[in-house]
């Protein structure tokens, strides 16, 4: 088969594949703005819990359903950290914000199929926890 030949199956292929995902990439998008529009940043930061052990759990479950993009975590960590909020909550919210969102689950379920995009919400979810913890842990002892 002709390289032109591949490169065109390929092409047609791509924008079928495009042109089934767009109805549920419109929703997920929609979906996202919504619960964004629905969860400002002052409510965000209300229902956090400003410090304690359970405060990065809490956080990952909020950042879980109100996914983001990367680059306006920054902006949102320093906020959260100003309203005075402890730095494992901020990097669970944070984390988990950006790589589980549960929003887009029903895409990847589409796309990546049910057990991967299900196993990938939940390892991300934990990993997330995790994260903060040694987080903090690391710091603590850098500080010292």
């Amino acid at each position: 088969m002709q390289m032109k030949a591949r490169i065109a199956k390929a092409a047609k292929q791509t924008a079928t594949t495009f042109l089934h995902m767009f109805p549920i990439l419109f929703g997920v998008l929609a979906l996202a703005s919504l619960l964004n529009a629905a969860m400002p940043l002052h409510m965000i930061t209300e229902a956090l819990p400003m410090e304690g052990i359970f405060g990065p759990v809490v956080a990952a479950l909020i950042g879980s359903v109100a996914a983001g993009h990367p680059l306006t975590s920054y902006v949102l960590g320093g906020e959260f950290q100003a309203a005075g909020i402890g730095l494992a909550t901020v990097a669970a919210f944070l984390v988990s914000w950006v790589t589980v969102g549960i929003v887009q689950l029903p895409t990847e379920i589409f796309s990546l199929g049910k057990r991967f995009a299900l196993f990938r919400c939940v390892f991300c979810f934990f990993s997330s926890i995790a994260i903060a913890y040694l987080m903090a842990f690391t710091l603590r002892l850098l500080s010292t």
